[in-house]
């Protein structure tokens, strides 16, 4: 007879309780981490209500946007490697400024922030959201006291050094490719490019002077000297240029924007000293937008000012503070080719972003 081999089975025993618990955690700990990997975050969000100028029911010419302190505002996309490592380890402490005086843009939607205390260059990036310090290597050089910053049409940043009386240079890529000025600047604050002539404008507080640089350094002239008559300058802090090649001078202590032709003669005069809307009491950064309008930053006043082409002031926003659209020794402007305005809100540490809304959009 055919005998049949029964096969002996292991039996199941029943999960611990405590084991069961551990492995219903560690699951939930995976499906918690992968609900990590998040898409970029979106830059700014719009305020509700939105903070505009003028208020209703006048236009909206200029809307707050929002603004960066960190290299955390460019809420960068989170894969799962790097979500896993933040909840084993801790994200890694925020990238801030200190001191931000200058700030540009790119046409790479890239945004540069000279930082005077911090002594580099911040560099974001909006579009791959990756943040960047620029600053020359030890063996090289050093950025004392950098107050303004401009990318030329070289594709080069160009980095004023107030204390080392120089001009810094990087390529598009942060190589650093030394400096220019050297003997010529005193004080350099303020700078600007023209690409119509291949020029560098340089406000230099130490000689109260503008200094115009070619392109690979060379002086080219000397506008102006100390004094308070059109085309004297008492501590010029910034300059711009306008479409047509006019050169816009912060007058600093003379309480006065000055404006010159493409030839650099005096033509104009914006502004003087005093406490009301239109005046003066120190007034730096620069910039204009595409209507041709002149943004004149007031550092007393915590406040930006809007001039026509006459003259004659437009609009005025922002006050003293710390919320969105108020400044804390405000210093520097920028304008980009979307119309939005940056702007360099120093003592509060962060640069605020306006929208400006063209007229003929309206």
């Amino acid at each position: 007879m055919k005998q049949h081999t029964q096969i002996s089975r292991p039996k199941s025993s029943p999960l611990h309780p405590h084991r069961l618990l551990m492995s219903l955690s560690l699951i939930s700990f995976t499906l918690t981490i992968a609900g990590c990997s998040q898409p970029k975050g979106a830059l700014f969000v719009p305020l509700d209500p939105p903070l505009v100028w003028p208020q209703a029911p006048e236009e909206t010419r200029i809307e707050y946007i929002g603004s960066l302190r960190t290299d955390h505002d460019l809420k960068p996309a989170k894969h799962f490697a790097k979500s896993l490592t933040e909840t084993l380890f801790g994200a890694k402490p925020s990238q801030s400024m200190l001191t931000p005086y200058g700030v540009c843009t790119d046409a790479n939607s890239r945004v540069f922030v000279c930082d005077s205390n911090s002594q580099l260059v911040h560099v974001f990036d909006l579009d791959s959201r990756k943040y960047e310090q620029w600053k020359p290597d030890p063996r090289d050089g050093t950025l004392l006291q950098p107050v303004g910053v401009a990318f030329d049409s070289l594709n080069r940043l160009l980095v004023s050094d107030s204390q080392g009386g120089i001009i810094h240079v990087f390529d598009s890529s942060s190589q650093y490719l030394g400096t220019i000025g050297e003997g010529i600047l005193s004080k350099p604050s303020g700078i600007t490019t023209d690409p119509s002539n291949n020029r560098i404008y340089v406000a230099d507080a130490g000689t109260h002077q503008i200094i115009v640089l070619s392109f690979d350094g060379e002086l080219i002239q000397r506008l102006g000297k100390r004094g308070t008559a059109a085309g004297e300058f008492n501590f010029p802090t910034n300059v711009a240029i306008g479409d047509s090649g006019s050169l816009y001078v912060s007058d600093s202590l003379n309480f006065r924007v000055q404006i010159f032709d493409n030839n650099l003669n005096h033509i104009q005069q914006v502004g003087s000293k005093g406490d009301l809307p239109g005046y003066f009491s120190h007034p730096k950064g620069l910039a204009l937008d595409s209507d041709g309008h002149l943004y004149v930053i007031d550092s007393h006043f915590e406040s930006v000012q809007i001039f026509n082409s006459d003259s004659k002031l437009l609009l005025t926003f922002g006050q003293e503070g710390h919320q969105p659209g108020q400044f804390w020794l405000p210093t520097g402007i920028h304008i980009d080719d979307k119309d939005r305005i940056w702007v360099a809100d120093s003592y509060n540490q962060r640069v605020q972003v306006f929208q400006y809304h063209p007229e003929n959009q309206q």
